[in-house]
């Protein structure tokens, strides 16, 4: 470990000597989503098309250690390193067009001997491809996690290939060491007087822990990936996937195994200190959800106050006969409807902003119907009580949370530290195999002053489970993440 981390200083050091520290070229936010600052030049010719574009370098180090406070054969504490790099660039643009090709590396540290399963890693899972390492021990990735051609025509933008793609339902989520990445159509649209419009058509899916593409709504199987370990970790395997819908069983029931993902998200600010937002999904044959949600900001001497509702529906397109209403087990009881997937769920917050600082007071339930499956790192909580690795959406589970936010910043150079802390309280229903537990977070994200292209994060979690449910295990999920930018 020491000499892991005195290679990547090494490596910021000596990069740093030759980068034109001048201005930004890009920054990176509290929730891993990279801006870039550079703007595209336009040109005339090919060759300057090529010559003209903007490379965009990060080096990157993550540490986690994960421990119980009663670990036992299937809870084990876990200390995990890892570097990484990436390598981005973006073409000028030629009549409109332009080209991004993205490459992601990552090598993933950790004592093999004192972990006895692969698959008990948490937060840190998403640093390897489990499936590449139980089938060949690799701990390393090297992924293409962008490539893609656009074309601009006034304010719009269509995207074809594989990209980063940033609504409520579908996030890039780069809070690990590569992005979670989509192959597919997208458009981009500013047009519309004080709105935004994304529409999506997303026929594969490369999760952040992946070597390959995968199918975007579909469990792996051996009947699909047959004499291999862990073929349920080939397709969509993120923790928040339904585990019910897995190839042999939508081959069974005449479903698509290939089915994309069509998503809108749509954002006006016509009405003055009003933001409202729509989001939709469907999987054709299987699955589909609506959010709206109502922002008013009401400003007052010196201070805010917004209040925020946000309402989603789910409707099960025949996704609920194959899998049922549960997303971990099927067939589990407890549920209205055991093997339907219509859903809803409520939220409601007021967030007050007074100087640099933000209080958010937030409260969602999810109705006791079926579990809310939202499997592409878009989180139906988030923004209201979504708290670190929390996915706080299981069929009547009610959860309240009051955060405290300092120096927030849109443009994501916390020169000032950026601080946030949380406390969460989730009320499951044990019918269901959930718990209640409380959540404790903080988390500090600062640019060093006199290197502003250098970024450090620390996170720290402690979730301690309460009531009927305080057998089980106590943890802390820590973090330490470097960031450098050139």
């Amino acid at each position: 470990m020491y000499y892991k981390k005195a290679l990547i200083f090494g490596i910021i050091f000596v990069s740093s000597l030759f980068a034109d520290n001048s201005a930004l070229k890009q920054t990176i936010k509290s929730n891993g989503q990279v801006i870039y600052m550079q703007k595209q030049k336009n040109v005339d010719g090919i060759k300057d098309m090529f010559k003209e574009g903007n490379f965009y370098g990060r080096i990157r180090n993550n540490n986690f250690y994960f421990a119980y406070n009663n670990p036992d054969s299937g809870h084990e504490t876990q200390l995990v390193g890892d570097v990484g790099a990436s390598f981005i660039y973006k073409s000028a643009s030629l009549d409109g067009f332009d080209f991004s090709l993205g490459l992601y590396g990552s090598k993933s540290f950790f004592d093999k001997a004192k972990l006895d399963n692969i698959s008990h890693l948490k937060a840190s899972k998403d640093t390897l491809s489990r499936y590449r390492y139980v089938n060949g021990g690799s701990k390393t990735l090297l992924v293409f996690g962008q490539a893609n051609l656009n074309y601009r025509y006034s304010k719009t933008d269509f995207t074809l290939g594989r990209q980063l793609v940033e609504t409520f339902y579908t996030k890039s989520n780069d809070t690990k060491m590569i992005p979670n990445t989509f192959d597919g159509f997208v458009i981009s649209s500013k047009d519309l007087s004080d709105s935004t419009l994304k529409l999506a058509y997303l026929t594969k899916q490369k999760l952040r822990d992946h070597q390959d593409s995968h199918a975007v709504f579909m469990v792996g199987d051996a009947n699909l990936t047959s004499g291999v370990n862990h073929p349920e970790w080939s397709q969509n395997d993120d923790s928040a996937m339904h585990q019910g819908l897995t190839y042999s069983a939508l081959i069974a029931a005449g479903k698509p195994t290939d089915a994309p993902l069509i998503v809108l998200d749509m954002e006006n600010k016509s009405i003055e200190n009003m933001k409202i937002n729509f989001a939709s999904y469907l999987v054709p044959q299987l699955l589909a959800q609506a959010m709206g949600e109502v922002n008013y900001k009401m400003g007052y001497d010196g201070f805010s106050v917004t209040p925020a509702f946000r309402y989603i529906q789910q409707f099960d397109k025949g996704a609920g006969s194959v899998g049922g209403a549960s997303i971990y087990q099927t067939g589990l009881a407890g549920y209205k409807d055991k093997n339907s997937l219509d859903s809803k769920m409520i939220a409601a917050k007021i967030v007050t902003k007074i100087d640099a600082y933000k209080v958010n007071l937030a409260y969602t339930h999810v109705l006791n119907e079926s579990d809310l499956v939202n499997p592409w790192r878009g989180f139906p909580t988030g923004g209201y009580t979504r708290s670190m690795g929390m996915y706080n959406w299981r069929a009547n589970m009610k959860s309240y949370r009051l955060e405290l936010v300092y120096n927030a910043n849109k443009n994501a150079v916390y020169k000032k530290p950026f601080l946030q802390t949380s406390i969460l309280y989730m009320d499951g229903d044990q019918s269901k195999k959930e718990t209640d537990s409380m959540f404790y977070y903080a988390g500090i994200v600062q640019n060093i002053p006199s290197m502003p292209e250098f970024q450090y994060k620390v996170r720290f979690g402690y979730r301690d489970f309460v009531g009927a449910s305080s057998l089980i295990s106590d943890y802390i999920d820590s973090r330490l993440e470097f960031n450098y930018l050139f």
